[in-house]
């Protein structure tokens, strides 16, 4: 199998973080900041490898967090702005997050009674969640926060427009990787059901699921959206993409451990779907694989699995033009984004080592883990 360079000689499995492609994506977020003036945000839930925090932070305005463990990362590894949204926060918790975040986004007016005096005698800023009932999303109700039933955001009926002391923002996150016709669809709703609100606001936080690195992506759509809440309602805006900052800027290289028959060829690898891509067994979905086919496509198709004794435990089948050879390492791609923050050791797997594949092509190794780090969670 061809390998990018470097990978021939580093133990599997393991991720490696692509810095010049990460570099690529973060010069057109930073693009649209300067021609819009929006703030753009980390969403860390996607990606939180805090060592290339000090490449990100040269681009961007800051982190975006979903509770306290990521308001403590993005304060102490980014710093800048720092926003904070959580369905509800805990009664231990919730100082300490006001202690490292500028801006605390609540998910419903009794959060808000209960801890007002509180972010506003520290001097921050309070926001609270909408969710506008317009759904842009097909099938994939797991991940549409406007599904019915969700517990996510406050609708126009709940809204009580006599209780906004302390509130200055606005936050609503309904997009999943999607592009920018979605969000103008989602403002027509925002600005039908609460338009009267946001002319009362200060600022306005898009959320995330914009994929703005994508090559297909409307950018100028995306600025006139954000122009479009400036301009009318003279609001600041702020956008927490996650994908769009690592979108295909990592890998996961894995080994051939076996070749076996049941039906078809059957090749087990040193990586799992459940542990080490989560997302392809909860999506689901087919990670891409470099130079690779789909099933039947190439010469030789295979099915890929794991050592774990889940019976699903399969990435996919793929084709290739050679036989597979136990030994052939295998390169899985667009492995940044929920894959380090979603990993886990079950059945005792053990979780990849991180790399950076720096611009110059040498290969930096972030983080091992061990025995120790299986052990230590139990």
């Amino acid at each position: 199998m061809n390998n990018i360079n470097g990978l021939k000689k580093i133990s599997t499995p393991c991720y490696v973080i692509d810095e010049e492609k990460l570099t690529q994506n973060l010069e057109i977020l930073r693009g649209v900041e300067n021609r819009t003036g929006a703030k753009i945000l980390l969403a860390q839930k996607a990606f939180s490898c805090y060592h290339v925090y000090p490449l990100v932070k040269e681009y961007v305005s800051g982190t975006a967090a979903s509770g306290l463990y990521e308001a403590k990362l993005g304060y102490e590894e980014m710093g800048g702005e720092n926003h904070v949204f959580s369905a509800a926060y805990r009664e231990n918790e919730i100082d300490e997050i006001i202690s490292y975040c500028g801006h605390i986004i609540f998910n419903s007016f009794s959060q808000l009674e209960r801890y007002r005096d509180r972010v506003l005698k520290a001097g921050k800023k309070i926001g609270l969640r909408i969710n506008p009932e317009f759904s842009t999303q097909e099938g994939h109700e797991i991940y549409d926060p406007c599904s019915p039933k969700s517990r996510l955001g406050i609708t126009r009926k709940n809204f009580r427009d006599d209780d906004l002391q302390g509130v200055t923002g606005l936050h609503f996150h309904t997009l999943c990787e999607q592009n920018s016709d979605d969000l103008k669809r989602t403002l027509d709703a925002i600005e039908e059901k609460f338009g009267d609100i946001l002319s009362k606001m200060e600022w306005i936080n898009f959320g995330g699921g914009h994929h703005i690195t994508r090559e297909d992506y409307d950018i100028p759509l995306l600025e006139e959206c954000i122009m479009r809440m400036k301009n009318k309602y003279g609001l600041e805006v702020f956008l927490e993409p996650g994908e769009a900052f690592a979108l295909n800027a990592g890998y996961l290289v894995t080994e051939v451990l076996d070749i076996t028959e049941n039906d078809m060829a059957i090749a087990i690898l040193d990586t799992s779907a459940a542990c080490h891509m989560p997302d392809v067994l909860e999506m689901p979905y087919r990670p891409p694989l470099m130079n690779s086919g789909e099933a039947g496509e190439k010469k030789y198709t295979y099915r890929l699995g794991s050592q774990t004794c889940l019976a699903g435990d399969s990435i996919g089948e793929y084709s290739f033009d050679e036989p597979l050879k136990i030994g052939d390492r295998l390169i899985f791609c667009d492995m940044a984004i929920y894959s380090m923050v979603k990993n886990n050791t079950f059945n005792g797997m053990p979780l990849p080592s991180i790399y950076l594949k720096k611009a110059d092509g040498t290969m930096r190794l972030l983080r091992q883990f061990g025995y120790s780090d299986f052990k230590e969670r139990l």
